[in-house]
């Protein structure tokens, strides 16, 4: 794949089209050195942000909530359109009080504690997968195994039938982007849709017959002594589906395509010379999966001497703060050893990822499956990159096994 760095004043990150076949890298440090406050001007009717490109101002804002606010939308494809459906009931676009009681709902079944048992499920499911990958000789790593193993994860934690994942997955890979240059804009809110929707039917089967899964648990939540209502829990459902399966998924393929590009890094992995758990946060880092949030000004305040007016739209891009040299040591080096490891994945501040616990078993368990079954892995084909202005990866990741017999002898 051939890969163009763009001039600086040519870049439009509205576009999804910017981030495909084009490496930012360059773009993202001449930000950081000469427009750390960057207005993207408006296009074809599209209204204009100001990106936000250095670790410490992502910081900053994500933790002020005096003159920013999520509850017009955290990501460009609602801010643009003017706000989020769900603002005020859904967590991630939620701000104050509210916001407040509700992640400490998603947190009683998002805990370490609680998820002990979900992560013994996590487990025993990658290293079967990878085992069959390997005795295969190889696979589309994005198909067969990065796509089940969140999916399947949040999805019983959910409640969702098995014989409905494969559907909720296609619409999770429409909503926020696209697998193919064929999707527009039109496909990805109708997925988007499609989601509530269902939602909207499993909340309405659980009034009648509650069970043990976390949608049971939200209809028997209440705030300030008012219960949840059926909008509250399928926006919610909506944020935890998507969120669930979109960073796990992407880190997963893009960690797959590093690994067997840097042997180095793979076997220091595979000596054990590494930690898994610090291994697991330079993976984030390194593919970024959601390239930035959003925050729109509600109270007049300066940043780098520019004056910030209330309603204006500012995007805090993880992208180039996971590779900002004024807090991590060679940033364009991937190193499964680097810490400390401040990176951006899962956000920061309030809305820091209520399922970053979740997210990293399951990466933790990909790279120890990795360790013990294979020797190594090669691609076989380019991967598809996806298309999307809000996510970054790959649609497609075909890879060829080489087995470790004593490791895979050693697990019957």
């Amino acid at each position: 794949m051939t890969v163009r760095t763009p001039a600086p004043a040519t870049v439009d990150l509205g576009d999804p089209a910017t981030f495909a076949g084009h490496d930012l890298d360059g773009y993202w440090r001449t930000l950081r050195d000469e427009a750390p406050l960057h207005w993207n001007p408006p296009v074809d009717g599209r209204r204009g942000f100001w990106v936000l490109s250095r670790h410490e101002d992502i910081l900053a804002t994500y933790r002020d909530d005096t003159h920013f606010t999520s509850e017009r939308g955290n990501v460009l494809v609602t801010l643009l359109e003017g706000g989020d459906a769900g603002a005020g009931r859904m967590l991630a676009v939620t701000d104050g009080h509210r916001h407040h009681e509700l992640r400490k709902i998603l947190q009683r079944v998002l805990s370490p504690r609680v998820l002990d048992q979900v992560a013994t499920t996590v487990r025993a499911n990658t290293r079967q997968w990878i085992r069959e990958a390997v005795d295969s000789g190889g696979c589309d790593f994005a198909e067969q195994i990065a796509a089940r193993i969140p999916m399947t994860t949040i999805a019983n934690l959910l409640g969702v039938p098995e014989q409905d994942q494969d559907y909720l997955l296609s619409l999770t890979k429409t909503a926020l982007s696209a697998d193919d240059e064929d999707v527009d804009e039109v496909d990805s809110e109708m997925a988007r849709n499609e989601i509530l929707m269902y939602f909207m039917d499993v909340v309405e089967e659980r009034r009648e017959a509650p069970g043990e899964d976390v949608i049971s648990m939200l209809i028997a939540s209440s705030i300030d002594g008012v219960p949840l209502t059926d909008e509250d829990v399928v926006l919610n459902c909506y944020s935890l589906i998507i969120g669930g399966d979109e960073t796990s998924r992407l880190t997963m393929i893009d960690c797959v395509r590093t690994l067997a590009a840097r042997p180095d890094q793979w076997q220091r992995l595979k000596r054990r010379e590494v930690a898994v758990d610090t291994a697991v946060d330079e993976v984030l880092r390194w593919a970024s999966p959601t390239m930035h949030f959003g925050r729109s000004v509600v109270r007049e305040t300066e940043l780098h001497g520019v004056r910030l007016r209330p309603g204006e739209i500012v995007t805090l891009w993880h992208a180039s703060g996971n590779r900002d040299e004024r807090v991590f040591d060679r940033p364009g080096d991937f190193d499964l050893g680097r810490t400390p490891n401040r990176h951006l994945a899962f956000g920061y501040g309030p809305h820091f990822c209520v399922g970053s616990y979740l997210a990293k078993v399951e990466i933790a368990e990909l790279l120890t499956a990795l360790r013990d079954f294979t020797t190594g892995f090669e691609q076989t084909e380019e991967p598809r990159p996806i298309r999307s202005n809000f996510l970054t990866g790959f649609a497609t990741m075909p890879v060829r096994f080489a087995p470790d017999r004593a490791g895979l002898e050693g697990a019957e």
